[in-house]
């Protein structure tokens, strides 16, 4: 069933456990969050990011909004990082019930203005509103920030932020990064900033950046012929310590893309005669649910729907 976001994470962060927002890009990757979310009987957000909707163009959405309203638990059709009024605007037409309005690289002035917008509309017909105040480093789809035009949220700001605005929930800059780079060894996450913003701010909090990039999964796409660097993603231990401090949403999207093509690798190169996209979409698809329950089970939401 189709809910709004703060129906999910209000309760969330009332009761001190996470929800998932796991990235979608195809019908595989919703059949994997849904069925893991009524297996683990969680609530759940599905995020689609601009990339994704110019992507699978309508047919996705349609296909996010047709499986979302079937499921047995509470879903959320999340837009994740808009990057504008316009970009909201149509996400909600679209059927959205939650929207993500990213003006965070912009100044505070220009952030809170176009925030104050989108929560407007989007208040109107009963969709929640997720801003950001801080910015995070790394690379996902349009947003590409380096290490120097990175920083930290400020409790207070954060405070001001929010009653300026009206929006629902607050994505915080807390030393998590977008994408599989997150530096070497465990990143730093700053629990005692969490413990501030939570303090100023009621709302839900988000941690973006949280994939945990399991080493396994690393190895296991390196042995299947896959390229890729020192990877390196957020501690379990420190999600969970986030969470009880206010934490209630935790994005999730580089897990799922590492298991899915690691697996579709492994099918691929132990089959040269394998050509039945089923027999090698089908073994990815169960990784991913494997990694999407994992996830519920950490954050707590296992149990709540």
């Amino acid at each position: 069933m189709l809910v709004t976001g703060m129906e999910i994470l209000s309760k969330a962060r009332k009761e001190g456990y996470g929800v998932g927002a796991f990235n979608v890009n195809n019908m595989e990757f919703v059949q994997a969050v849904l069925e893991a979310a009524e297996e683990a009987r969680s609530p759940v957000l599905l995020a689609l990011s601009e990339g994704a909707m110019k992507y699978g163009g309508k047919a996705l959405t349609t296909l996010v909004k047709e499986m979302g309203r079937d499921a047995r638990v509470p879903v959320c059709i999340h837009l994740d990082h808009g990057s504008s009024y316009e970009s909201c605007l149509k996400a909600i037409q679209m059927g959205f019930t939650s929207v993500m309005i990213d003006k965070s690289h912009e100044d505070t002035e220009t952030n809170i203005r176009e925030t104050k917008r989108v929560v407007e509309a989007a208040h109107a017909l009963g969709v929640s509103v997720e801003a950001e105040i801080g910015r995070l480093g790394g690379v996902e789809e349009h947003v590409v920030v380096s290490a120097e035009d990175a920083f930290l949220t400020n409790p207070e700001e954060a405070r001001m932020f929010m009653e300026a605005t009206g929006a629902d929930y607050l994505a915080v800059a807390i030393g998590t990064s977008h994408g599989a780079y997150k530096g070497k060894g465990r990143p730093f996450i700053d629990h005692e900033r969490i413990r501030a913003i939570a303090a100023a701010v009621p709302n839900p909090l988000v941690m973006h950046g949280a994939s945990s990039v399991p080493q396994q999964l690393v190895e296991r796409f390196r042995s299947a012929g896959g390229e890729i660097g020192e990877a390196a993603g957020i501690h379990p231990e420190d999600i969970q310590k986030g969470i009880k401090a206010g934490i209630a949403k935790i994005n999730t999207d580089t897990d799922l893309r590492l298991g899915f093509v690691a697996v579709m690798r492994e099918v691929l190169g132990g089959s040269a005669k394998e050509f039945d996209p089923r027999k090698i979409l089908g073994p990815a698809r169960e990784e991913m649910k494997k990694i999407v329950k994992a996830r519920m089970e950490l954050f707590g939401s296992a149990g709540k729907a």
